[in-house]
Parts: structure tokens; C-alpha cells; sequence
């Protein structure tokens, strides 16, 4: 098993430099990127995340590069797949604007790099032991266009996880610009009230999440109730669970928040469900 590194379509061994010092991802984050798990030497989501990369780079006025579509895309996340031999990993896509140019571009056209890490883990697993977690005091995302998708600027989660690491924290919860509990510094959050799943509004500032969208939809399939709505810290303490959501990991239960502690039951079965859904 060896990794490699996709360039605008041509494999390279990845320990080799790829990118020039002006690339614009580099100079001022102009573009996107989708993280994708691989299981069973399979990209899992990828309609999702097409979907989201596809509508970011229209936001951002980033022409894709000619010809690349859902198809394309597809291929080019299994063609590195097949040829590094993982069965379990994490890719990145990065789609960025070429060319040259200062805050004005000299053109809108996109070009991309694909990465691939391994990952220990065959399946979605929860975690062992839940999460201590606060929310983070000193910034407030605001609430845009930007703020659902996964631009090349990722201050916020950066400054957030800095944060939760020097109080010895394992995440931190987010707030939007109206004091509204968004998101954690690692992906997408979900409350439990009496069985009843409640996740933060798109409208509110937070990520669209693509495995946001997997719970959400796995919990109705299932029977379970979902609300997407406006939370606060007050409904953080009347929660009976607290997890986050990401691509990755799957879901991650929160053990504790300040003096509240929490369950995971609802967590555990969502994870089973998530598990069996990507078994093949």
C-alpha cells in the first residue's frame, strides 16, 4: 500500500512536491474542499458531496475544470483509491482558483488536488468515551452565504480547537453572530430531548453538513423525530444526549457539558444504522 496524490488528474507518488509557491489555495484560501471517507475501498456520499462542491464553486464563481462532472469526479476518487490499495482512509478534495493575480483573479478557473490518508477503523464506530466539551467565548461565526459550505478559510474551527486544547478539552460548540449554538469545531451537532432529534437550521449559520443530512435522514427512515431549529445553551442542559456529526468519524457523543453529563443511546443505535447503511 503506497500514497499518492491526484493533480489535476495525473497520479503522483505523494511524498513528491506537487503545488507551486503562488498556488492561490496557498496565497489567500480561494476555493473548497470536500473530506470523504473510504470504506471497503469505496468513496461512501459522493452524490452529496458533488452536490455541495459543485453548488460552493458556484457561489465562489470557481469554473470547474472542463469536462469534470459527477462522473469524473466519481472516477477520480476511486482511481486513487484502487491504485494506493486502501480500504479504509480519508480523502480530501481540493478545488481552488488557477491562475494568478492578487484579490482580483485573473481567471475563474478551477483546478484540484486529491489526497488519501488511511484510517485504522473499517466502519463507523462511536466513540468509547464521551466528550468533554464548553462553548467557545471569543468569536461568533456570522451567518452568510460562506457559512454552510467548506471553504479553504478555516479559521474559526481552528482558533475553536486551539481553544477546547489549551482548557484540555476534547471540542467546543460554536455560536452564530445572534448567540444561537451552531455547530462544533469539528463538524455538525444534534441534541436529544425525549427521543426527539434536534439539529441546528442551515439558516442559522452552520455547515451543511453531508453527514448531517445521513442522520437526519437514517432518524426518519427509522421513526425517529427530527426538528431543525434554533438552539440555545439553555436547551444544551435540558438534553438528555449531545453528539457531533462529520464525513469522517461519523458520530461522536459528548459526555459532558460544564456540570451536565449525557447519554448516548440514541447515538449508539443512529451509529449502527450508519454502520450497516456503508457495509457494502
Amino acid at each position: 500500500m503506497s500514497e499518492w496524490v491526484d493533480v489535476n488528474g495525473e497520479l503522483r507518488p505523494a511524498d513528491e512536491p506537487v503545488l507551486r509557491l503562488d498556488n492561490r489555495a496557498f496565497h489567500f484560501g480561494d476555493g473548497l474542499f470536500e473530506s470523504i471517507r473510504v470504506l471497503g475501498g469505496k468513496a461512501r456520499f459522493v452524490d452529496a458531496h458533488w452536490a455541495r462542491l459543485s453548488t460552493g464553486a458556484d457561489l465562489l464563481r470557481i469554473t470547474l475544470p472542463s469536462g469534470f462532472d459527477r462522473q469524473r469526479f466519481g472516477d477520480a476518487l476511486q482511481a486513487i483509491i484502487q491504485r494506493s490499495g486502501m480500504q479504509s482512509g480519508r480523502l480530501r478534495f481540493t478545488l481552488y482558483r488557477g491562475g494568478e493575480g492578487y484579490y482580483r483573479p485573473q481567471t475563474d478557473q478551477g483546478r484540484y488536488t486529491i489526497e488519501l490518508k488511511a484510517i485504522q477503523e473499517e466502519r463507523y464506530v462511536l466513540n468509547p468515551n464521551g466528550l468533554l466539551v464548553d462553548i467557545w467565548p471569543e468569536m461568533r461565526k456570522p451567518v452568510n452565504e460562506l457559512s454552510r459550505h467548506k471553504t479553504l478559510n478555516c479559521q474559526y474551527y481552528i482558533m475553536a480547537a486551539l481553544w477546547s486544547r489549551s482548557r484540555g478539552l476534547d471540542d467546543c460548540l460554536l455560536q452564530n453572530d445572534r448567540g444561537n449554538i451552531i455547530e462544533s469545531s469539528a463538524g455538525n451537532l444534534f441534541i436529544v430531548s425525549n427521543g426527539v432529534l434536534y439539529t441546528p437550521s442551515l439558516s442559522d449559520g452552520c455547515l451543511g453538513g453531508v453527514m448531517r443530512a445521513q442522520v437526519i435522514n437514517l432518524a426518519l427512515a427509522n421513526g425517529i423525530k427530527v426538528y431543525e431549529c434554533s438552539l440555545n445553551p439553555q436547551n444544551l442542559l435540558a438534553a438528555d444526549e449531545l453528539f457531533f456529526t462529520n464525513a469522517i468519524q461519523g458520530l461522536r457523543w459528548a459526555g459532558g457539558y460544564r456540570t451536565k453529563r449525557y447519554a448516548h443511546k440514541l447515538a449508539g443505535i443512529l451509529t449502527d444504522l450508519l454502520a450497516n447503511l456503508t457495509s457494502n
